[in-house]
């Protein structure tokens, strides 16, 4: 039968800016989420804000910029030429409207769209701009993108800038928290490339005065780099570069006119081509390219005439070309590492040297591996993944030409019985499931060979689709969804060791978490209460009457996947593996998974009683 729906002029609706941004705000900021990912929404806002005031010094107008996340409010305050005063509320609420479209005014900025503040004022339950200059003042504050109060003009002595204050919306956030971790990294990003800036978040100070350089310092410790590090620039050009002892595959941190472009694009990929040849050319040998890159640490940054992103979050350059009658991107680049990279080298034979032990002993390794490569992948096809051992989601199994990572997440879990709740309850078309056999190896201290050669790791990474590195991985959340049990911690240590030992990046780059599971349920005959700590349990025994029910889940197999889907759905709480700059991943493994046992001991003792007195005072 034909659809009978009636299609009249009534069926078309024209979405105003504010209910277009709050009915689709995937489309501006990316994923949603709570504050648990570097790349969640609540991120994307704060950067949002602070684009604009970075473009603002780099136009040289203010150096420094100010920061403030107090009970979610986010407070930005740049010391630049401040919003011109008649046109302040319209640069935050008008699409299309923006000083970004004159490049004389912004000739090589962030954004162009002029979008940015306009999503942050909408998707805000409390939104305020002031702009300062020309010794007067005018503020603007709306609600979830509406106008409630457009205020006069007042003479000011407060030094020229703009602030910006915001509430992000909970209607569209809901459980979210701010990290400080992941705002204090997109800070030191901005440093790191606008040297001579100053960023004061909460009080404590961020600078850089070398650049990629200080970045690479900060992400690789010193008895890691293979040699000092090769700090490289030029007008529109800046890379750094070193190799890792410790880790097996390529780490990039790119960047176009400030931008983390976390994806990559079109100039990483010819960075890494010129690498590759200006090295074949250096040694005159023709070098397998993956054994060139294997083990190296790069940070390159390139600025572009009105560049082209992917998406909105500006996460991938799509751009070929620099712009402003400069070559093209891949020929900028390629000329300047072959120029600079390859002088350094003929100036630095010790490096080179280092270099080139290196290329070779990744071919040594690659050839001895390539064997066992060929057999493992055989035993992953034959394990029937996508049956017994991974259960995926359909945004995969349908669609793998399509980017799809951003909104899929893998649960490691332990057991028939969690792996088999967790299936039934989870969102079949985001979340896949890869059900684990006993506990892991310990592999601190063994080879790569042992990931091919052990069935759990070669599948697993099969899975994960990481063995190459990170580039190709499949989800972007992997979740250790293990008992709150000793088994269960053991088992998320094992895993851990397993990512920092040969895929240290996937914990680098924010991709692993720990799921929070509920340790109590406490209801009556009209509430449920998950408890997820002894002092949410106590709270729930005060606020039901009489004698509720307390049921202490000992396993995740003893949750049922009716009651699953409360804890891996909207309200999902996960706790994500992060590293400090202090953290050497070498010590980290000695230590906790070494033969240190006397050390150890007596750290989990002194551990185990400060945990003791924490729960004694709830």
């Amino acid at each position: 039968m034909p659809d009978q729906t009636s299609y009249t002029e009534d069926n078309i609706r024209s979405l105003d800016w504010k209910e277009h941004i709050r009915m689709r705000p995937g489309m501006y900021i990316g994923k949603l989420g709570d504050g648990t990912a570097a790349d969640d929404g609540i991120y994307i806002l704060i950067k949002e804000v602070l684009d604009n005031c970075i473009d603002e010094f780099v136009m040289g107008a203010g150096k420094t910029i100010e920061i403030s996340v107090k009970n979610n409010q986010v407070s930005v305050r740049d010391y630049g030429r401040g919003i011109p005063l008649g046109k302040v509320v319209d640069v935050v609420s008008k699409m299309n409207t923006g000083g970004k479209y004159d490049s004389k005014a912004f000739k090589k900025s962030v954004g162009l769209n002029g979008v940015g503040t306009k999503a942050v004022n909408a998707l805000s339950s409390y939104f305020k701009v002031q702009s300062f200059r020309d010794d007067q003042s005018k503020t603007a504050e709306f609600e979830k993108g509406n106008l409630i109060n457009d205020a006069a003009l007042e003479a000011s002595s407060i030094r020229k800038g703009t602030k910006v204050s915001f509430i992000p919306d909970l209607s569209i956030f809901p459980h979210y928290k701010y990290r400080n971790e992941y705002i204090v990294k997109m800070i030191k990003n901005y440093v790191y490339l606008n040297t001579g800036l100053t960023i004061i978040f909460n009080g404590e100070k961020y600078r850089s005065e070398n650049g990629l350089k200080d970045l690479l310092d900060e992400n690789i410790s010193e008895e890691s780099k293979l040699f000092p590090i090769i700090h490289l620039m030029e007008e529109d050009i800046e890379i750094a570069i070193t190799y890792s002892k410790s880790q097996y595959s390529e780490e990039y941190h790119s960047f176009v006119n400030g931008q983390h472009t976390t994806q990559g694009g079109t100039h990483q990929n010819a960075f890494r081509e010129a690498l590759v040849k200006t090295i074949r050319e250096f040694f005159g040998k023709n070098f397998d390219a993956s054994d060139i890159r294997k083990s190296i640490v790069c940070a390159i940054s390139i600025k572009v005439m009105e560049p082209i992103f992917e998406s909105q979050t500006k996460t991938k350059l799509g751009s070929t070309e620099m712009g402003g009658g400069l070559p093209t991107v891949r020929t900028f680049i390629t000329d300047f590492v072959k120029r600079r990279f390859d002088n350094y080298l003929h100036r630095n034979p010790e490096t080179a040297d280092k270099i080139l032990k290196r290329i070779m002993q990744a071919e040594k390794e690659r050839k001895e591996l390539s064997g066992i490569r060929k057999i493992a992948r055989e035993s992953a096809k034959k394990a029937s993944l996508h049956n017994k051992k991974l259960r995926d989601c359909r945004i995969h199994l349908n669609d793998m030409k399509k980017d799809n990572r951003l909104e899929s997440s893998l649960f490691i879990t332990e057991g028939d019985s969690a792996s088999g709740s967790i299936t039934k309850s989870r969102n079949v078309n985001t979340q896949a499931v890869f059900s684990l056999k006993g506990k892991p190896l310990n592999c601190y201290g063994l080879s790569k060979k042992i990931v091919y050669e052990n069935e759990e790791f070669n599948l697993l990474q099969a899975a994960l689709n990481i063995e190459d590195g990170i580039e190709n991985l499949r989800y972007n959340n992997i979740v250790i969804a293990t008992d709150a049990d000793v088994d269960g911690m053991h088992i998320r240590l094992l895993l851990i060791t397993f990512f920092l030992q040969f895929f240290p990046e996937v914990i680098k780059e924010g991709h692993l978490y720990i799921l929070d599971t509920p340790l109590f349920r406490v209801r009556d005959k009209k509430d449920t209460h998950y408890c997820y700590s002894e002092k949410e349990r106590k709270n729930a025994l005060k606020k039901l009457k009489g004698k509720p029910e307390v049921t202490r889940f000992k396993g995740l197999g003893e949750i049922s996947p009716d009651e699953f889907i409360h804890f891996i759905g909207k309200d999902i709480r996960l706790d994500p593996v992060m590293m400090s700059k202090e953290t050497s991943i070498e010590k980290l493994l000695k230590f906790y998974m070494g033969k240190n046992t006397p050390e150890r001991q007596k750290f989990i003792i002194n551990n185990l009683k400060v945990e003791l007195d924490l729960i004694d005072e709830t």
